[in-house]
């Protein structure tokens, strides 16, 4: 009988630490999403003011701009840049249709 109840109780306290061990596990993984989550906000913030600086340097520069004339700009230079990132990469199997890159540019005046 003492051999039964010691096997009793091992047997509890080896699923009590399985029990432990998956609640660390979920633990971790939810700090883990929330710190990547952190990570992208501080990101797309970062992008904001990046923006939000290049609009004022442009109507300084250009004083006579529109706000149009500006998020054309910003536009044709994310097309530009989303351009040469797909040709860097060797493993790209992206495939382009003709177009001009006017045709990103909102038609809505």
């Amino acid at each position: 009988m003492l051999s039964a109840s010691r096997l009793r109780e091992a047997a509890y306290e080896k699923a009590e630490g399985e029990k432990i061990l998956q609640i660390k596990q979920a633990e971790g993984k939810a700090e883990s999403s929330y710190l990547a989550g952190l990570g992208i906000a501080r990101q797309r913030q970062a992008i904001v003011e990046g923006l939000k600086a290049s609009v004022i340097g442009f109507f300084t520069s250009v004083p006579r701009a529109s706000t149009k004339d500006v998020m054309d700009m910003i536009l044709i230079t994310q097309y530009f840049d989303t351009m040469k990132e797909i040709g860097v990469s060797s493993n790209s199997s992206a495939v382009f249709i003709p177009h001009e890159p006017e045709d990103v540019i909102s038609e809505h005046r």
